[in-house]
């Protein structure tokens, strides 16, 4: 209810002047906002707070509608295919513009191409999180791996998810660990399996291992991302670690179809910008351990597009991964 209140609360301060009203064009109909995960998930819950708070700025509501399945390709395609006319906007994750344009055989989808950027909402780093009898730096649990090779596996919510990758990814700048991979169908299993010993270790969101590392549960080694979380500064970050340049998170986009006009563009530019400068959207996103993107621009986010796309594209090819 609190964070509820919070967005309604955001909303209400950001709503005069609208931008619908000073244009007195784009929009003067309702936004359809497609999340192409189900409702409930970290995409969700992001996408539900950016869909209120561009709805109070634009004038107009921003309708989300949760097409998931095909890790996220479905509601990709779905807005891939509309009318660009500024109407139908996607939620975009990283598995559908970071992930899935290599990952799968056939990608229903030119992750580029295909879609007009328009604005980024937040990066949501990943932690790296060890059973408590691992090693309690980053350091001593690759030293552990190195010195016991086919011991240890760690686990992930899925193979060719980012969780997967991030542990990829870790293992190849590590300078390789002979570490089995455990993929399961979710991240709950993964966790309570780890929390078992039947895996060593595993990456996964902030937000979900935050309250089990303060519980003594699970151990957090490091925060992959450049700079300390300020809901837990304690955690060093794998840089500081010694995993040199090491980042891994999902992300959220707000996407177009390709061709939106350059008016239409601008509009919602604009009304992005006040959001993310907002101190309750800002609020909003730490507190559930995000980062959020205040310097948001079309040309920043094209660019974070096809910077994280050649970023995994590598990774992925090297564990292996393909889609059907």
């Amino acid at each position: 209810m609190k964070r509820r209140q919070l967005i309604v609360a955001g909303a209400a301060a950001l709503v005069a002047p609208s931008i619908a009203r000073a244009q007195g064009k784009f929009p003067d109909r309702p936004i359809r906002f497609v999340i192409p995960f189900a409702p409930a998930g970290p995409t969700d819950i992001i996408g539900r707070m950016a869909a209120e708070k561009l709805s109070a700025i634009l004038g107009q509501q921003v309708i989300v509608d949760n097409k998931a399945g095909a890790a996220g390709s479905i509601g990709a395609v779905d807005v891939k295919n509309a009318k660009p006319d500024g109407y139908t906007l996607l939620c975009a994750p990283s598995s559908t513009h970071a992930i899935n344009p290599t990952a799968f055989v056939k990608p229903a989808y030119d992750a580029v191409k295909d879609f007009t950027p328009i604005a980024s909402i937040c990066v949501n780093p990943l932690v790296l999180v060890a059973r408590m009898d691992m090693p309690d730096t980053v350091m001593g649990l690759v030293e552990l791996m190195k010195k016991n090779p086919g011991k240890y596996s760690y686990g992930s919510s899925g193979a060719g998810s980012i969780i997967n990758l991030a542990g990829e990814y870790f293992k190849r700048e590590v300078g390789g660990m002979d570490v089995e991979h455990i993929p399961y169908k979710g991240s709950a299993p993964a966790l309570q399996d780890m929390m078992a010993g039947q895996t060593a270790w595993m990456f996964e969101t902030f937000s979900t291992t935050l309250q089990l590392h303060k519980a003594g549960k699970v151990r957090i080694l490091a925060y992959a991302y450049s700079k300390r979380a300020p809901v837990a500064p304690e955690i060093p970050t794998m840089i500081e670690a010694g995993v040199k340049g090491y980042e891994a998170y999902t992300f959220n986009l707000i996407l177009g179809p390709a061709n939106v006009p350059q008016p239409v563009v601008d509009v919602l530019d604009q009304a992005a910008r006040r959001v993310m400068k907002d101190p309750a959207t800002i609020k909003f996103l730490e507190d559930i351990a995000a980062v959020p993107t205040t310097d948001t621009t079309p040309q920043l986010t094209a660019k974070f597009i096809n910077d994280e796309i050649a970023k995994w594209a590598p990774v992925i090819r090297a564990a292996g991964v393909r889609i059907e």
